[in-house]
């Protein structure tokens, strides 16, 4: 199926999200949809999907207008949307999933979920998914929920695909079995827009690439083109896609972890006897397959988990017994890999959220009454500094972008007087512009002679960020090795190969 926008405008009150968008999609073709945060991808493909009604512009579908009142009107033309958050019930099985909207019944009202196991089986056999339609969906790892949703969609014979910022979740490996997916659906006739600002897989898999900047289409760029290019027409300025950094000069303050073990609620070992230590002015990078207990190590830093035994100490003082609370009023800054569950009260406003590790004491908090005035410019700096793209700092962070929401994050855990930060993919749904100024900021603490954590699955992310690397797998340090460590050797290292900082 062939898929045309002619003339989509889309306006949030003053803000105009799409101005006189024009977009064809050739069946079979993979089609990129870049730009930063907040440029009105997304935006643009819920329009087509029915989920916003446009001001301005119509929809064709293999030249016929088509006009969606809703999602059930775009899945009846054939239309499918994985979303960046994935919309799925957690305590549903697969099947259960899948038939939602779409059930099969028999007899007196009685559900038909055979129907909807066997669609999973088919499906999966196809594509070599691998699922289980009785698997409860909260059990399954983040890259096989998305394939749920990819067979949700399938599953209603969708013959034009929407992905919205699909390998922000994912792991190296995942995406490339992602990348694979998405060839076969385009050797079978399926259109897709893949919209993403993820330079490296763009060049990979598309055919034709459009650019979004600031809610306008300002070029069709060439899927050969180099990455300083495709960053460029992205952000409108030279993007350094290198981190420039100096050696690292150590100092005395220092992070110092010691037998520290974590247990799951089952009683299972999940991080197993770890002891290093992280110097100020270093950036320790900590690698690996996720789920290999890298989260929890994390979490463990800031007093999240309860089956943690061992020592923890910043500076000389212990932080393993003390509260959240405690451990954030001793300077450690915390970016969780989980921003929505994690590190925001969604229906709370920007700025609100923005005070959420001080809303206890100055600067915003005098006599137990908000200063509203010190908030509010307090909040209108950051959103211009880290670049936030939003309404104004009384919007919901629950209406922003996962980029824009993670920019949030960063700005209150970067903007407080630390002694240790502990960054968990730090870059995740973040486009090129702002992922150069995350840098800058990561490493703008490591030179004010702070220890610096960051955990991240982006291998490129941590071979430049990284003064050291840590690689983790099943809950242990397989070895600490230099930030010039070859690719191959990290990944066998994520395997569990053991290598010794000598041998690397």
């Amino acid at each position: 199926m062939k898929l045309e926008l002619r003339g989509i405008t889309k306006r949030f009150g003053d803000l105009i999200a799409n101005d006189q968008i024009d977009l064809t999609v050739e069946e079979g073709e993979i089609h990129c949809l870049l730009g930063e945060n907040g440029a009105g991808k997304s935006t643009l493909m819920n329009v087509l999907y029915g989920l916003y009604q446009a001001e301005e512009g119509e929809i064709l579908i293999d030249d016929e207008v088509r006009h969606f009142a809703g999602p059930g009107d775009a899945m009846r033309s054939g239309i499918g949307m994985v979303h960046q958050h994935f919309m799925l019930i957690p305590v549903f099985t697969v099947a259960e999933n899948v038939a939602l909207g779409h059930e099969e019944v028999y007899g007196p009202g009685l559900l038909n979920l055979e129907a909807a196991r066997t669609l999973v089986r088919e499906i999966s056999v196809r594509f070599g998914f691998d699922i289980d339609p009785d698997a409860l969906v909260e059990d399954l790892p983040v890259g096989v929920q998305q394939r749920v949703e990819i067979v949700k969609a399938l599953s209603r014979e969708a013959k034009i695909l929407v992905f919205d910022e699909p390998t922000a979740v994912l792991t190296p490996q995942e995406t490339d079995e992602f990348m694979a997916i998405m060839r076969q659906l385009k050797s079978e006739g399926t259109s897709i827009v893949f919209i993403t600002h993820k330079l490296r897989e763009v060049r990979e898999v598309a055919d034709r690439i459009t650019v979004i900047r600031l809610g306008k289409v300002v070029a069709e760029a060439d899927p050969g083109a180099g990455k300083e290019e495709l960053a460029s027409l992205m952000v409108g300025r030279a993007v350094d896609l290198t981190i420039d950094k100096a050696p690292a000069k150590l100092t005395d303050n220092a992070l110092i972890i010691d037998s520290l073990t974590i247990a799951d609620e089952y009683g299972n070992r999940v991080v197993n006897d770890l002891s290093f230590t992280v110097q100020g002015g270093e950036i320790l990078a900590i690698a690996g397959v996720q789920g290999n207990g890298q989260t929890e190590l994390a979490k463990a830093l800031l007093g999240m988990q309860d089956r943690a035994s061992g020592s923890i100490k910043l500076n000389g003082k212990e932080l393993q017994g003390l509260n959240a609370r405690q451990i954030l009023d001793e300077g450690v800054g915390y970016v969780p890999e989980d921003r929505t569950l994690d590190g925001l009260v969604g229906g709370f406003t920007i700025a609100e959220n923005l005070m959420l590790d001080r809303s206890d004491g100055a600067p915003f908090v005098k006599y137990g009454t908000l200063q509203t005035d010190v908030l509010n410019d307090f909040a209108g700096d950051k959103l211009e500094s880290f670049d936030i793209r939003a309404q104004g700092i009384h919007e919901s962070v629950s209406q922003l972008s996962g980029g824009n929401q993670q920019k949030v994050v960063l700005a209150r855990e970067l903007s407080r007087e630390l002694s240790l930060l502990v960054v968990s993919q730090p870059t995740r749904g973040l486009d090129v512009g702002s992922i150069e100024f995350v840098h800058e900021q990561i490493v703008g603490v490591r030179d004010r002679g702070l220890p610096v954590i960051v955990v991240s699955t982006e291998l490129d992310e941590v071979s430049s960020l990284a003064d050291r690397i840590a690689v983790m797998y099943k809950g242990k340090i397989v070895g600490i090795v230099p930030a010039d460590t070859p690719r191959e050797q990290l990944g066998l290292m994520m395997a569990g190969e053991r290598v010794t900082e000598e041998a690397a």
